[in-house]
């Protein structure tokens, strides 16, 4: 947690000021019971009304500035705490946009949303515990002990034993309940993932009846959590119980050797009630202390999964020598003898791919499932690095430009389309903030969008819903289409974007795009044979590697694999 205080550094003059104003408080309610003596021993005892009047109006105003510097301490503390947690979220945020594929892989996107939500707000409630009672606690056990000392030195011999049983109940409860709070926070990750997979394989859950199966699977996770939650509160519920009796029987103690103490004549009325009160206000500050105590290895242990995320470096990002030296003239993508493999992977995803992607050329790969195809989109804007060899954009190697530079030059259409929660237009004009009403249009004109948009109730002011599932898959992609174009790229790649549509609409948006795209590079992975046909370059993939280049004629000469893609889509006829 001493790494991520850096973040209170902005609240620094709310936090010491509600530092400052607890201060203040502790000392006002170590004041009230000495108050309340002078009135029980001075006011009550000789029947002084006017000083329980003059003392009782004091104990007001005490009591009043204390309820004052209260809520102004919370406040502070609580608008100090809450900034903190909302700039590391926001900068947990910024540094997981970062991440490349691999990162991703690596924590899990469910984890990372625990990490993001439910540990920060763990850390954040310790932070305005400890500014709350930080202070408070020592002040009022180290206050309240000397208050009742001078009240009678003696009787606090009773606190000398309480005191010490009382920390060790508390450490032994806490020691017993640290590793399931270390335990719940992973359950926490399982149980987000399950039910992340539920809600977004909804449909294939349902095609398949296999809703009974995810709900064991949910609940065995969730029984999981429940168990180790029902651990925690069982140890925790024995500590209010324990701590309660052993605090009574110090007050049985203190009432009885007082009172002996009182017909002593060793002490008076209104001290021993003043030495209850500071006993209650040491045994609580304690109770306070351990709180604090038993929150924070908690929250120490979502410290520390924050930052792993915060500590790890994306191993895609840019070079020291990394300037902006794309030229606005596009010479196209080059692949210089590239080799790929994932981490882990026990065989290379490429091997030795050298091939070109000129401008105002379609370069179309196709191959089999797993061949490479849309490993070598990937690569391209740098979602992952090669393994060996280069990726050329305009002569020069992708990793000697800047990220932002090299994305901003790429429009890409993903296999599986991604919307957004907005409007038509506003999902389109993500390619491209900029981007006019009409060039908007024209977009969604070439992607073949138009029609089916101006069906809807509202155009292109109509609401996409999270994850577009008010659209079909084909109206999904061409959307996603019309969100590349409108970026006005200099290169294009198409990961698969046609597979939802049909053969017509096809047709028509390969034709209208040939004509946007005629001075810029296209790279096109598909799995259907028509949808390539016409293009430039052909590119097939086996096993990663190459099998065969060229147009479809020449393909149709030399090469055995995409002749039997061939064979296996088309018929006679349509060939011909």
């Amino acid at each position: 947690m001493i790494r991520l205080a850096k973040y209170m550094k902005p609240y620094l003059w709310p936090a010491l000021f509600s530092v400052f104003f607890i201060f203040l408080q502790s000392l006002a309610n170590l004041y009230l019971p000495t108050l309340m003596a002078d009135i029980v021993d001075t006011g009550v005892v000789q029947g002084d009304m006017p000083y329980i009047f003059k003392m009782g109006g004091y104990m007001l105003l005490v009591t009043l500035a204390a309820g004052v510097l209260t809520i102004l301490a919370n406040y502070l503390a609580s608008k100090a705490a809450a900034g903190f947690g909302r700039d590391l979220r926001n900068n947990m945020f910024a540094h997981v946009e970062r991440f490349s594929l691999q990162e991703f892989d690596q924590v899990g996107t469910s984890s990372l949303i625990t990490r993001t939500t439910n540990d920060i707000a763990q850390i954040e409630q310790v932070y305005m515990m400890i500014l709350k009672m930080m202070t408070m606690a020592p002040l009022m056990c180290i206050g309240g002990i000397i208050m009742a000392v001078s009240q009678d030195a003696p009787l606090s011999l009773v606190l000398v034993v309480a005191l010490p049983l009382l920390i060790i109940s508390i450490s032994i409860l806490a020691k017993k309940g640290l590793p399931y709070f270390k335990a719940i926070q992973k359950k926490m990750d399982r149980l987000n993932l399950v039910l992340r997979e539920e809600l977004t394989g909804i449909r294939v859950i349902r095609s398949f009846n296999r809703a009974k199966h995810e709900m064991h699977r949910f609940d065995e996770a969730n029984r999981d959590i429940t168990r180790t939650s029902i651990r925690i509160n069982q140890i925790m519920s024995a500590a209010m119980p324990l701590m309660m009796l052993i605090m009574n029987l110090a007050m049985v103690a203190i009432v009885w050797f007082g009172g002996l103490r009182i017909g002593g004549g060793a002490m008076q009325v209104g001290d021993l009630m003043a030495f209850i009160q500071y006993a209650m206000q040491i045994m609580f500050s304690i109770l306070m202390g351990a709180m604090m105590f038993i929150m924070i290895p908690r929250a120490q242990i979502s410290a520390n999964r924050v930052n792993e995320v915060l500590t790890i470096e994306p191993v895609i990002q840019d070079s020291e020598c990394a300037e902006s030296t794309l030229s606005t003239q596009n010479e196209g993508v080059t692949f210089q003898n590239v080799s790929f493999s994932y981490p882990g992977a026990e065989k290379p995803a490429l091997s030795h791919l050298s091939f070109t992607a000129k401008r105002g050329e379609t370069t179309a790969i196709i191959g089999g499932t797993g061949a490479g195809k849309s490993t070598i989109l990937n690569l391209i804007p740098r979602y992952f690095d090669v393994t060996c060899g280069s990726v050329r954009v305009n002569g020069i190697d992708v990793k000697d430009v800047p990220l932002e530079e090299l994305r901003r030059r790429i429009g890409y259409v993903p296999q599986k389309s991604v919307l957004f929660t907005g409007t038509v237009a506003e999902n389109i004009r993500y390619g491209n903030t900029q981007a006019t009403d009409e060039e908007v249009r024209t977009a969604a004109r070439i992607a073949q969008a138009d029609a089916f948009i101006q069906e809807m109730d509202h155009g292109y002011d109509s609401i996409i819903a999270q994850g577009g599932k008010n659209v079909s898959g084909g109206q999904k992609q061409r959307l996603a289409i019309a969100r590349a174009l409108v970026r006005k790229a200099d290169i294009y790649l198409l990961d698969d974007s046609f597979s939802a549509l049909d053969y017509r609409t096809d047709a028509r948006l390969r034709a209208e795009l040939a004509q946007m795209t005629h001075s810029v590079a296209v790279i096109l992975v598909a799995q259907r044979v028509s949808t390539i046909l016409h293009a430039d370059k052909i590119i097939v993939l086996d096993e990663g590697k190459i099998a065969g280049m060229g147009t479809h004629d020449e393909l149709m000469r030399s090469c055995a694999v995409y002749q039997e893609i061939v064979a296996s889509q088309l018929s006679k006829e349509e060939l011909a």
